[in-house]
């Protein structure tokens, strides 16, 4: 676990980080049994998170750690995001069966046809320019090129409805077994939080909306990660993950085989609630819905499958970490995760976090704290110990 040292006592909760002064990644006794490619896959993704880990905290504006607190149960407009980035077309990608036309080769022709037009090319080639290569057919039933993907000169983000991510949510908070909306004024339902403020349900836990992100560069035949994202309290989408922290544009630049999943939790407020992901299997239908989402955007169905097993890096930043906890708990494919990324985001659920690396040796947790959150690290790090 990476820390900060009391020199940051001045700053905001997510306040710069300069000088990591800790680090502790699981216990002792797990290092000596790690090894296979799957941990130094994970290694390998840690130049990635890391930078990541630093501009996160850097550029937060998230609430005081007061308010984040409140969110772990008592041990008792403008220039829109569509507008910039629409929702791809793929017709010209795929077109109709009408609008389809028959491709013939040249042995359809008759022989007449085919000697005049080889004679033809011939004379051309021979008057015109040096003998070209032999030609090759690209537009057969048994194409003999190698499939190359689609060609892509940009990346691609965009905001995608999804039935399972965390919001809407209209069953039980786990921490009481009491419903979520346990608040009514006339028709609107809202949620009383452990600070004491009500969110209303139509105005804060009713975006379903996820930013999915797939560099130019990502390339479905090469080995890849999922990076899911599950941001701070008082974020959205646009203006935080992808303007202020540019999320997707880390990802991009880091050069690594990734794309990136960002579910929009409670919008805009001091709440880390987890929502669908508090579920049972809620991660695990988030995760395969993703997947048919992620191969439209990269132009492939046929990719689909492809992401549907590819190994996840979950990204928990500050009030982020509930959604991490109860997905790596409750979330049906802990098994799939390969490494977990805390950003100052150790304030609970301790439990399920001491857990998941007791039984999960070959991946990998790093947690960056600041002084918020360094007691919590070292409860976890004294838990793993004993």
């Amino acid at each position: 676990m990476i820390g900060a040292g009391p020199k940051f006592q001045n700053y905001d909760r997510a306040g710069a980080l300069s000088a990591p002064d800790a680090a502790c990644a699981a216990p002792r006794q797990a290092r000596s049994r790690r090894g296979g490619s799957r941990r130094w896959r994970g290694i390998a993704l840690l130049p990635v998170l890391v930078p990541l880990s630093f501009l996160l905290v850097q550029c937060g504006q998230a609430p005081g750690a007061g308010t984040l607190a409140a969110n772990v149960p008592p041990k008792t407009s403008g220039d829109s995001f569509d507008d910039r980035f629409p929702q791809p077309q793929f017709r010209d990608r795929f077109p109709t069966a009408s609008e389809s036309f028959q491709q013939r080769q040249a042995s359809d022709l008759p022989s007449h046809q085919r000697t005049a037009q080889a004679t033809a090319a011939q004379d051309t080639s021979q008057a015109t320019a040096p003998a070209a290569p032999a030609p090759y057919r690209v537009a057969s039933l048994e194409p003999q090129l190698p499939y190359q993907g689609p060609a892509r000169q940009q990346d691609l983000t965009t905001l995608v409805s999804m039935k399972s991510s965390a919001f809407p949510y209209f069953g039980n908070n786990p921490a009481s077994e009491a419903p979520f909306l346990n608040i009514s004024k006339g028709d609107r339902r809202g949620h009383r939080s452990y600070s004491g403020r009500v969110y209303w349900q139509d105005e804060t836990y009713n975006d379903n909306r996820v930013l999915v992100h797939v560099p130019d560069t990502f390339d479905i035949r090469k080995p890849g990660v999922i990076v899911v994202f599950f941001h701070g309290n008082g974020a959205t989408l646009e203006r935080d993950v992808r303007d202020r922290q540019l999320v997707p544009q880390q990802i991009s630049d880091s050069g690594a085989n990734a794309v990136l999943l960002a579910p929009q939790l409670a919008v805009d407020a001091a709440d880390s609630s987890a929502g669908k992901f508090w579920q049972p299997g809620g991660f695990k239908r988030f995760m395969a819905e993703s997947s048919e989402q992620l191969a439209r955007l990269y132009g492939d169905p046929n990719a689909a499958k492809a992401f549907a097993n590819m190994p996840i890096v979950i990204v928990g930043y500050s009030g982020g970490f509930l959604p991490t906890a109860w997905s790596l708990e409750v979330g049906g494919i802990s098994d799939r995760v390969r490494g977990v990324f805390l950003l100052d985001a150790v304030y609970g659920e301790l439990d399920k976090f001491a857990s998941w690396i007791e039984n999960h040796r070959s991946g990998f947790f790093v947690s960056s704290y600041t002084h918020y959150t360094a007691r919590r690290d070292q409860e976890l790090m004294h838990m793993l110990r004993v």
